[in-house]
């Protein structure tokens, strides 16, 4: 089911921004089946430790794993959707023309530099699982750490592009006036 937000179904079209909008969004739809199958694996996981007292490892940490993706893809989705976490007190007060400048200043000088320092950092530190073939230090856990590892700078550019897209969005609408 998708959840659109009111702002972001009354929100004027902006062509460029809609269209990056949907491309995350497809990707979100995809990426939340992650979910289906945390569902899965964690009651295949009870099943075998309750039912049969013979837990795997390898099982609880693809939990962990599927949980992550979802979590990490899911910003993307949220952004494009506006349907992330707001604490504000005055925003909801405010003419449209102010939310535009405080969703640029925020944007500008808080989301994009905390998205910039992880992306950064999380290349090296994803570069090195890559070249030791990185693993679960669990004899029977998951192989290819790497690879979930490499989930953290490809949902960080996701992000990236879905805030440039509000970015986008939201100059366009605050040069056109747009309320």
């Amino acid at each position: 089911m998708h959840r659109v937000n009111e702002e972001t179904s009354t929100r004027p079209s902006v062509p460029v921004a809609d269209c990056i909008d949907r491309f995350i969004q497809k990707i979100g739809g995809l990426i939340a089946w992650s979910y289906v199958l945390l569902v899965l694996t964690i009651m295949a996981q009870v099943v075998l430790r309750k039912g049969f007292s013979n837990g795997l490892i390898a099982l609880e940490e693809l939990q962990w794993h599927l949980y992550a993706i979802g979590v990490m893809f899911g910003l993307a989705y949220a952004q494009t959707t506006n349907s992330h976490i707001r604490v504000d007190l005055f925003y909801t007060k405010f003419r449209a023309r102010s939310k535009y400048l405080v969703e640029i200043f925020g944007i500008l000088f808080l989301l994009l530099p905390f998205i910039t320092v992880i992306f950064l950092h999380s290349l090296d530190f994803v570069a090195d699982a890559w070249r030791i073939n990185e693993h679960s230090e669990s004899p029977s856990g998951l192989p290819w750490r790497w690879l979930i590892k490499s989930v953290i700078p490809l949902s960080m550019a996701m992000l990236a592009l879905a805030v440039l897209s509000r970015l986008y969005r939201d100059t366009v609408l605050l040069i056109r006036g747009d309320a």
